[in-house]
Formats: C-alpha cells, structure tokens, sequence
C-alpha cells in the first residue's frame, strides 16, 4: 500500500481529481445564474410598462428577437473568451475574470432601470464568453493523456450545469412571480456569487491546472508549444475537431426545439391535466425541468454505461458516441409524431403527456452522448496552444445551433390570419364564459378571482368551424353553432393574407359538412392596454388565428423531417467513421484506467512529483 502524501491538488473525491468537484460546483452556480435569469428575461421584456410589476412593455416578436441574438452573442462570445486565455492569460484567471464580469452583470440587472439593463445584459454576455470555454477546458486539464476517466469526470461536470439549471427553473421564476421580476434577476446573481466564492476557495485544488502557457507555472513543454508552428499530426485533428462541429450545429439545432417548438406544443396541445386538487393542470414550462431531471438521473449511468462498453473492447471513440447520440436524440421526435397523430384524432384533441415523457427521456440521452463526450473531444484533440480557442469555437457552433432551432422552430408556425373585433364588450359576452386566474393586486399581492376575461383586459379564446359560402369565409360558434361572423372583421390590407384563407380553404376542398377549425384569439392592442384607465372597456381587440388542421400538417412534418435527417446524419457520420478515426491519429487508442499506484493524475506532469 503507499504511503506517499498527496498534495491537494492531486487528492481524489470519488475517483476523481477534488479539482473536478470545484469546477462542478463553480459551473452549477454560474448556469444557475444563467438559466435563472434567461427564464424570466423574455416574460420581463415582454410585461406591460404600467402593470403591477412593471417590465419593459416590449412586443412579443421584439422580445424573441433580442433573445435570440442574446442566446446567441453569449455563445459566440466564447471565442475572443477563449482567444484572451491563449493569448495572454490563461483559462484559469479568463474564468475568474469571466465570473467578475458575471457578478456585475446580474447585480446590475438588479437595478429597476433602463440602462442598468442593457448594461447588465452587455457585461453577461462578456463574462460568459470569458468563463464558459475556459472551465470545460480546465476540466480535461484535471487528466493526463489516456485517462480512461476523462468522458466521465465531463458527464459528472455536465450534471452540475443540470443542477443549476434545474434549480433555477424553479426558484427564480417563483422569486420573480411573486416578489418582482429584478428580485429574480437579484436571486440569478446570489448563485453567481456563490460560484465565484467556490472557484477562489478552490484554487488550491487546481493548482497547475489552466495556467497561461507563457507564464512562469507553464511547463517547458507548454512554453516550446506555444511557440512552434503546428504539426501535420495537428493539423488533422483540428479539420475533425471542425467537423465535430458541424455535428454540433446540426446536433442543438434539433435539441433545441425544447424552448420553442416543443414547449408551444406542450402548452396548446398536451393534456397537461392531473386530477390534483393542489394542481389541476401542469404549466407547460415545468416540462422544461424534465431534461435536467433526467440528466441528474441517467448522467453518471450513461457515462459508466461507455466505460463498460470500452473496456468489452467495442467501438467506443467520442465521434461514435455522438453519432449514436445524435440518431438517439433524433429517434425522440418520433413520440412527438405520436403526439402530433393523437392530438389531430379529434377536433381540438390533445395528446397524452407520456409522449413529451418518452421524447425528452431520447433526446437527454442523446444528449449525454453527444455534448460531454464533444467538450472531452475538444481537451484530446485541440493543439495545446490553442486549446482553449477551440473550445471557444465550440460554444459558438452551440450558438449557431440555436440559432439555427429557432429557423427551423419559426418554420413550424404558420403566419396567423388576423382581424379586428367590432361589438361592444356586451355583445362578446354571451360567447365567452368567467375563468378563474391569479393577478396581483395594488398591494402586490396574487390573489384569486373569477372574472369574465374581457374585463382584465386578458386573451380570450372562441373555438370555431370555418368553411367558405358564397365566395365567403365562414365563422361558426364550435359547440353552439351560432354565426361567428358579426364579431369580428378580417384584416384588408395590401399585407393582409385574407385571401389566401379562402384559396386555402377551397382548394381543400372543405365545406359545412367537412369543415376545418380555428382556435380565435382575441387580443387587446398592448399599448392600449397600458393605459389604466382603458381597463375593461373591452375595445380595442385584435384577433388572431390559424387552421388547427394545417397548422398539425406542419407540426407533424417538422416533427418527421426532424427524425429523418438527425437520423440519417448520425447513420453518414458512422459511415466515415474510420476515415474520421484515421485524421486523429490515435488520439484515444491509449485510454485505460488510471490506478492509483500510478504517479501522475494530473495533464501537467510537473506538479505530480
């Protein structure tokens, strides 16, 4: 048995370097922060200027679009992130740097003002840019070459991003609900706090672990590298690392449909009803938990689940797993198929939960296959000079990943038929009936009350028939068959699409005995609706809709296209898999189990005498 004394920067927790449980905890608390203040941020912009909580009173469609560049800029930002830390001062001091920026960030979003929130948002993405590239690459730098345990200690670091994301989901939206939107923002930058704190106690648990490599603690070794030219042997492995990317763009592309697609689905066309009395009906956002969940669940099973396959002595490379993890992940949008078929059975049906159960568990799968296994892939292959730039191009294929799923996610919903209501708010009433919902009174406190929507100024919806007569569309009351028609008037501008509602409908041949139907959703104009003393006037409403049948058409087809081209490229990168193989020279022929008794545990060699 040995004797020697391990200093703290080789001791293990777990049968992983200690160092790996402080970058864990840092990574939980900075995601924590993350998702906690991106959960609120597109509701915040989006609340009315003068409600009780005041937000930014920004459209929806503005609110998506700064979203969208928001996700993707944090991303992006990776790369002069990563740049900074091989250039000038290593990933170690980018990521306490990074965290800085991101304490600042959140604390200024604190601020109930306008430019506290462009300011805080500016210096988020800044200071994710410099901490997100630079802590996953110090976690390969926890292992030597050929540790066996690398791909595992990232899906033990994967799940500490899942935990913080789980966590969130669920405190800073409930903070902001019912204390104000800027308590949650203040609630995302405690957990930043938390993580900064966690990193700078650690230090002595990462000692030689993401030094700048011209600096005076890089070994010699790190100094000649960062100096010479890259080698042919390199060269290869930065075009695979290149097109891993590629897989990665096409991989969270698909994934990512959990934020939009997936989750309006849920929320229009999901059962989500329990039978509860302490919860009638599940919001659809909480199935936006379900990915973490399982993550926390399956990520150390799946991670020893290819251990094993490894050591049976079958194909176990990263680019195998990510290609049997993007076909799994793939595989997941056939429930959503399921569910598109059962929902469209019947006239405004809705499909059973355990479709979105069932399609999340595949696409967390895939994703436990794919995305730690592609940040060990990155610390394997990338030249040692630029190690922390590729993991900064990585991030910034996630971003056009992103990017990508809200194309294909806006693809998915047709462009909604408008009009205006024209009766006064007496007249709507017989067609619309009370609902119970939850508002925040003058004191800020949520009450209970049943009111006739219209009289909050709320959305409220009639299910309708529609067939074209005469050379006109028709509207007719979906349970009563009342006329629907002298409600409300169809836009007739040079934009509007009013005419192309009645080609549709003819040219699908439909009529009074095979009609389709529409969901109608009235809407008050949001300027006016900020305007307290236009409350309940019930004026000013706009309506909206789409054809339930084409609009399923379209799920359905997003759904399938989705399955056959993850699929199928999954199925082409297994079929390259050996040339791919060939371009990383060996890169992990050698893994094996580092036993105990070995003398190095760390990637610096120097430190483990």
């Amino acid at each position: 048995m040995s004797t020697t004394i391990k200093h703290a920067h080789q001791k293990e927790l777990f049968g992983h370097p200690v160092g790996l449980f402080i970058l864990f905890f840092t990574e939980m608390w900075e995601r924590f922060s993350y998702y906690g203040m991106r959960g609120i941020l597109v509701l915040y912009m989006a609340t009315s200027a003068t409600a009780i909580d005041p937000g930014l009173g920004w459209s929806n469609k503005d609110a998506i679009w700064l979203y969208g560049w928001y996700t993707m800029l944090v991303y992006v930002a990776s790369i002069p992130g990563g740049w900074i830390a091989d250039k000038f001062l290593g990933q170690k001091k980018t990521v306490m740097l990074g965290g800085l920026l991101l304490c600042f960030g959140h604390g200024i979003l604190a601020i109930p003002q306008s430019w506290a929130f462009f300011t805080g948002l500016g210096l988020i993405i800044l200071g994710v840019g410099g901490l997100k590239p630079n802590i996953s690459t110090m976690v390969g730098g926890l292992y030597k070459e050929g540790d066996i345990r690398r791909d595992s200690g990232f899906t033990i670091f994967y799940i500490g991003i899942n935990v913080g994301a789980f966590l969130a989901s669920i405190t800073v939206g409930l903070v902001a609900y019912y204390y104000g939107w800027h308590y949650g923002f203040g609630l995302a930058g405690i957990g930043m706090l938390l993580g900064q704190v966690v990193f700078i106690w650690g230090q002595k648990f990462l000692k030689g672990v993401g030094e700048f490599t011209g600096g005076s603690q890089a070994t010699e070794a790190e100094r000649l590298a960062s100096k010479r030219p890259l080698s042919k042997i390199e060269k290869d492995r930065v075009v695979v690392l290149l097109i891993s990317f590629l897989i990665v763009v096409v991989f969270w592309g698909a994934f990512e449909q959990a934020g939009g697609l997936m989750n309006l689905y849920t929320d229009a066309k999901v059962d989500r009803t329990t039978g509860w009395s302490w919860m009638e009906e599940i919001p659809a956002a909480v199935f936006q938990s379900l990915n973490a969940g399982y993550i926390i669940i399956f990520g150390t099973i799946i991670g020893g689940f290819w251990i094993w396959w490894k050591k049976s002595g079958r194909e176990s490379s990263s680019l195998f797993k990510m290609a049997i993890g993007t076909i799994i992940m793939g595989l997941g949008y056939v429930f959503m198929m399921f569910a598109s078929q059962e929902a469209s059975a019947e006239t405004f049906g809705k499909a059973a939960m355990m479709w979105i159960f069932l399609a999340y568990l595949f696409h967390t799968i895939g994703e436990l296959c794919t995305s730690p296994v592609s940040l060990s892939f990155i610390t394997k292959l990338a030249p040692l000079k630029y190690a922390s730039i590729m993991m900064g191009v990585y991030f910034a294929a996630t971003g056009f990943g992103n990017k990508l799923a809200g194309t294909i996610g806006e693809s998915s919903q047709l462009e909604s038929f408008t009009g205006e209501m024209i009766v006064s708010k007496q007249e709507m009433l017989p067609f619309i009936s009370k609902e119970t919902f939850k508002i925040k009174n003058e004191n800020k406190k949520v009450v209970e009350i049943t009111e006739y929507p219209i009289n909050e100024d709320k959305n409220f919806s009639i299910r309708s028939t529609v067939y074209p007569e005469n050379g006109e569309v028709v509207f007719k009351d979906f349970e009563t068959g009342k006329d629907l028609n002298s409600l409300f008037k169809m836009s007739q501008g040079e934009d509007s699409n009013t005419k192309q509602l009645l080609e549709d409908l003819t040219e699908n041949n439909v009529s009074a005995s095979n009609p389709y139907h529409a969901k109608l959703v009235f809407e008050k104009d949001k300027d006016k609706a900020q305007i307290t003393e236009n409350k309940g006037d019930g004026k000013d409403y706009g309506v909206s809709f789409v054809l339930e049948e084409e609009q399923s058409e379209q799920e359905y087809a997003t759904f399938m296209w989705l399955t056959i081209f993850t699929v199928a490229f999954g199925l082409l990168l297994l079929l390259f898999l050996k040339k791919l193989k060939k371009l990383t020279h060996g890169a992990e022929d050698n893994e094996h189990e580092i036993l105990e008794a070995e003398e190095f545990e760390l990637a610096n060699p120097e430190l483990n005498k």
